[in-house]
C-alpha cells in the first residue's frame, strides 16, 4: 500500500489519466521491467529495499512516457555508446542512435528526480 501511494505520488500518476497512457505504461514484459530494477538497484546506493522501491518507481515513470518498442531502442542506444573498441564506434557514429541515447538519459533523470532517487 505504502509503495503504491509513494509511487503515485513520485511518478506523477493520477486517477484521471488517460486510458492510452495506461494502456502503454503496460505493454513493457515483466522481465524487463525486472531487469531494469535489478540493474537499477544493483548500481543504486543505500538501503536495498527501498532502491527497490525507488528504482520500480522510475521504470514505471519511464514506461509512462515511452512505448516499449522506443524503450527497447533508446536503452540499446545508451547501452551500446559504452562498448569499447570499434564495435562501440560504430554505434557512437550513429548520430541517431547518439540522440536516442541522449532522450533516454534524460529521461532517467527525470524519473530519477521524480522517484527520489539520489544522484
Amino acid at each position: 500500500m505504502i509503495r503504491k501511494l509513494l509511487c503515485t505520488l513520485a511518478c506523477g500518476l493520477v486517477p484521471w489519466a488517460p486510458a492510452a497512457v495506461a494502456a502503454t505504461a503496460n505493454d513493457y514484459p515483466t522481465l524487463d521491467r525486472v531487469e531494469y530494477v535489478l540493474g537499477c538497484a544493483r548500481d543504486a546506493h543505500g538501503p536495498a529495499q527501498e532502491n527497490i522501491y525507488k528504482c520500480t518507481c522510475m521504470i514505471d515513470s519511464i514506461a509512462q512516457r515511452l512505448p516499449y518498442d522506443q524503450y527497447v531502442e533508446y536503452s540499446t542506444s545508451a547501452n551500446a555508446l559504452s562498448i569499447g573498441g570499434e564495435r562501440g564506434e560504430t554505434m557512437r557514429s550513429y548520430t541517431a542512435g547518439k540522440e536516442m541515447a541522449s532522450k533516454f538519459r534524460a529521461m532517467q533523470a527525470e524519473a530519477r528526480k521524480a522517484c527520489l532517487m539520489g544522484a
